[in-house]
C-alpha cells in the first residue's frame, strides 16, 4: 500500500509501529530483512562497486535478483548509482548516508550469523531428529 509522503509528513515519528499492519516501516524492514539486500549493503562497506564486482562478490546471486536488490534499495535512498559516460558505459553502486546509517545493523547481523552457524546448524540437525521420531523438539 502506497502512503503518500504528504500525509507521512503530517503524521509524527511516534506513530509508527511496525507491528501494525497499515505502517510503512514493514515496507523497510521487509527490504532490509531480505538476504540479498543485507548482502548487498555489507558489500559496499568499503566502498563504491560496480555490478560485476558485486555480482562476483555476491556468490549466488542471480544478475536479475542483484539489479532487482540493488533497485529496490536505490529506490529506499540507501544505495546511489552513478553512471560514467565512457564506452563502454560505467554504472556505480554505493552507499548513501542513510545506506551507511544502517550498515552496523546488517553487518552486526552478518557477523553474528558467521559467528553461530554451528550452533544454528545443530539446533536445525537436533529438531529435525526430534521431529523424525515423532517427538515434539523442545
Amino acid at each position: 500500500m502506497y502512503i503518500s509522503k504528504e500525509r507521512l509528513a503530517a503524521q509524527s515519528r511516534t506513530d509508527f509501529d511496525a507491528f501494525m499492519a497499515t505502517c510503512p516501516t514493514r515496507q523497510v524492514v521487509s527490504t532490509l530483512g531480505d538476504k540479498w539486500a543485507g548482502l548487498v549493503v555489507n558489500a559496499l562497506a568499503g566502498g563504491p562497486k560496480r555490478h560485476g564486482e558485486l555480482m562476483r562478490r555476491i556468490n549466488g546471486a542471480s544478475q536479475k535478483m542483484l539489479t532487482h536488490t540493488l533497485r529496490t534499495l536505490e529506490r529506499d535512498g540507501l544505495v546511489s548509482r552513478s553512471v560514467t559516460p565512457t564506452v563502454p558505459m560505467r554504472v556505480d553502486y554505493e552507499l548513501t548516508a542513510l545506506g551507511r546509517d544502517v550498515l552496523p545493523v546488517l553487518a552486526a547481523l552478518k557477523a553474528w550469523s558467521e559467528a553461530h552457524i554451528m550452533e544454528v546448524l545443530e539446533a536445525r540437525d537436533s529438531y529435525d531428529a526430534a521431529r523424525a521420531m515423532g517427538e515434539t523438539p523442545n
